[in-house]
């Protein structure tokens, strides 16, 4: 593992006697367990003589297990520990078409607030914190084009229900890094939603925290951010990032 690990930190073929320095490893031990990787594929001789790489094997095993990955699985210890932190409705959502998917959600009697939307639910995009979440990432053509589509409607007093001030509220949440709701679905609910990226670093889900609106506090936005991170490294986002910087 030692040595695999120090493969992984280097683009070209590395060494014998670089990985046996780098791992503390004697270098007869390093060449023999070496071997047996390149017998399993894990690791393969590189053109240079002495020389090693990580093999395909790896990239196999890891497709096997992006694709056992389920944002669902990745969230759900993380969305309750940040329920059991703000004492609020934690929803988990996706993006179907024009609209938000409420796939998972963690929440108890003492939110104080009634859930009106089951799993399963659904609601347009610009009426809430994680559809505008989803929302901010399209060009301005198919921002107007969801406009078009949809007529914008509204259901409480709060709903954007103008194209320009959409527009300018997904400016806002580009800018922020997260999204609110301003009872623009419910009256009386606000939301604050942070996006949950997969290894390729696409927008997957959406986690926001839903609250009475007297009770929501600018306090759990990071720790909203916080667990966004949580899962998303958990479907291999930082793995992503680390390895185009």
């Amino acid at each position: 593992m030692a040595l695999l690990d120090a493969l992984s930190t280097h683009s070209d073929p590395v060494s014998l006697k670089q990985l046996a320095r780098s791992t503390g490893l004697h270098p007869s031990t390093a060449h023999r367990i070496l071997n047996d990787l390149v017998i399993g594929r894990y690791v393969d001789r590189a053109d240079t003589p002495g020389a090693y790489r990580l093999g395909m094997r790896l990239l196999e095993l890891g497709n096997l297990v992006k694709a056992r990955l389920s944002v669902r699985e990745a969230a759900l210890e993380p969305m309750r520990e940040l329920h059991k932190r703000t004492g609020q409705t934690v929803n988990l959502s996706v993006r179907q078409g024009d609209e938000i998917v409420y796939v998972d959600r963690s929440y108890s009697e003492r939110s104080g607030m009634q859930v009106v939307r089951a799993i399963g639910g659904r609601a347009p995009l610009h009426l809430t914190s994680s559809g505008k979440l989803f929302l901010a990432l399209d060009d301005p053509r198919l921002i107007r084009a969801y406009a078009t589509r949809t007529g914008l409607a509204g259901h409480t007093r709060n709903s954007l229900t103008d194209v320009g001030k959409l527009e300018r509220e997904l400016s806002m949440v580009r800018t922020r890094g997260y999204a609110r709701d301003n009872e623009e679905l419910e009256v009386g609910v606000r939301c604050i939603a942070a996006g949950i990226r997969d290894d390729s670093g696409r927008l997957v889900a959406g986690l926001s925290v839903s609250a009475p609106a007297e009770r929501m506090q600018d306090d759990w936005i990071a720790e909203l951010l916080q667990t966004a991170s949580t899962i998303s490294t958990g479907l291999g986002f930082a793995m992503q990032q680390a390895s185009s910087s």
